[in-house]
């Protein structure tokens, strides 16, 4: 069996839907490794050990049968395109309006 050609990733997206019993749990592993970027979502910096690292911590947190977690990563915060619609959040919650 022939092995794949593992990336190096250093920047990652986190999405998740998860039953509100584990949300604020997510949420704090997600915010330990990430940036809090909207509602459910994080995504920032980060080195592929801990990108295994915060895996490991959801894995251990979520029901895999219930809850949805992605994880994207990528080489670094140029390789992708962002349109972003809507209103978007300040680090405190409240909505930011441009």
């Amino acid at each position: 069996m022939k092995k794949s050609k593992q990336i190096n990733a250093n920047y990652a997206f986190v999405l998740y839907d998860v039953h509100e019993k584990r949300v604020h749990k997510v949420f704090k592993v997600c915010k330990k490794y990430l940036t809090h970027h909207q509602n459910s979502v994080f995504r920032g910096a980060i080195t592929p050990s801990n990108i295994m690292k915060m895996r490991k911590e959801i894995e251990a947190i979520i029901e895999k049968d219930y809850d949805f977690v992605s994880i994207i990563t990528m080489m670094n915060e140029h390789a992708f395109t962002e349109i972003t619609l809507g209103t978007s959040l300040k680090a405190d919650g409240e909505a930011l309006f441009l």
